[in-house]
């Protein structure tokens, strides 16, 4: 990590996890939990306590954890199943699929395919007939080596896209680092502002966000762009990952955003090797004890090319469904995806058994 950061005294991973009417009988016997309200029920929890010599793991039923009379555990544990509010007037008890829309030049997967503001608000036209229930706009490519783009040229890039997408009534994201877009981009309609930096980029952010009152994603992320991917370093990476996003959160509290708008993302690919993807991946359901919804970015990215040999990212459709419906196992509240149609029918699948 860039920065020393404090420990939490202990963490909960739900695991376990039950679906369809497994998971209904469990949850009615008090068996199980329920993550965050929504569908994902546990009956098992992996107690993570930080100790002078490091950490030890251990794991319980859900109905041992339950009747724990530990007071940080059973916050956590109401942390962890505690209901969340809509975002983005979006309701958090099941999935949303975030569309991407990339207006610029050099994005890792689809770079120049949208760049004309035409053919990036037909292509987010069509996501949302997939069924995007959410589409993500952006003008500065984040991917590892990309080059900085100015707000003005962002600016320039991504107005009449947000103008024409939010007119259709489906909410429109704003994915910039800098405190001048998300401005120009509330004025415009947008309905979230997606930062990979957790509005740390820009000193303005913080101040800029708040006052546009819109709900905020804050993505984990070690390094720039430029640099990200050089040999990143971590102690353990799902819970300096954690560490970092709870910092957000209480800096984001701070300045005026309430918790409730406030969405996390672990920043899959974003400073991070092999390795450190799969152990956030496997360990997702850990940050809904951070007590806000949960996105998931794992589309084409990097780690499936290199765990599968998919060097095309339009090869990585199978390992990105995979990716996804670990996910929605997991509880998480956001996919943020390429392949819209291709999503949803996997998770209306997954979510077949559960009638």
């Amino acid at each position: 990590m860039t920065k020393t950061l404090n420990r939490a005294e202990v963490y909960l991973r739900p695991c376990g996890f039950l679906s369809g009417r497994t998971g209904r009988d469990g949850i009615a016997s008090g068996q199980a939990g329920l993550i965050a309200g929504g569908w994902a029920a546990f009956s098992l929890v992996e107690v993570i306590a930080i100790t002078p010599t490091g950490s030890q793991r251990s794991l319980h039923s859900y109905q041992d954890i339950k009747a724990s009379d530990d007071g940080v555990i059973g916050k956590t544990l109401a942390m962890i199943e505690a209901p969340r509010k809509p975002i983005a007037g979006l309701a958090m008890d099941r999935v949303q699929l975030m569309g991407i829309v990339n207006v610029t030049p050099d994005s890792f997967s689809d770079g120049g395919a949208f760049l004309a503001s035409h053919s990036a608000v037909a292509h987010g036209q069509e996501l949302i007939n997939q069924g995007a229930t959410l589409v993500d706009v952006g003008g500065e490519s984040t991917r590892p080596g990309a080059d900085f783009v100015s707000a003005e040229e962002e600016i320039m890039r991504v107005s009449m896209v947000i103008n024409m997408l939010a007119q259709t009534g489906t909410p429109v994201s704003i994915d910039t680092r800098k405190a001048e877009v998300m401005e120009a981009a509330n004025a415009l309609g947008a309905g979230l502002i997606n930062d990979v930096t957790a509005l740390e980029f820009d000193d303005e952010s913080l101040k800029v966000a708040a006052q546009s009152g819109l709900p905020v994603c804050l993505m984990h992320s070690q390094g720039t762009p430029e640099v990200m991917q050089n040999n990143p370093q971590y102690g353990d990476v799902v819970l300096d990952v954690y560490d970092y996003l709870a910092s957000r959160i209480e800096a984001c509290v701070v300045a005026g955003i309430a918790k409730d708008k406030l969405v996390v993302d672990p920043g899959i690919g974003f400073g991070k090797t092999l390795d450190h993807n799969l152990a956030l991946i496997d360990q997702l359901a850990i940050f809904h004890g951070l007590g806000v919804p949960v996105l998931l970015g794992a589309s084409r990215k990097s780690f499936i090319g290199a765990l599968c040999g998919a060097d095309d990212t339009k090869d990585r459709l199978a390992g990105s469904l995979a990716a996804a419906l670990k996910g929605v196992e997991a509880g998480v509240q956001f996919l943020r995806v390429h392949d819209v149609a291709q999503t949803k029918q996997a998770v209306d699948v997954w979510f077949g058994d559960t009638v």
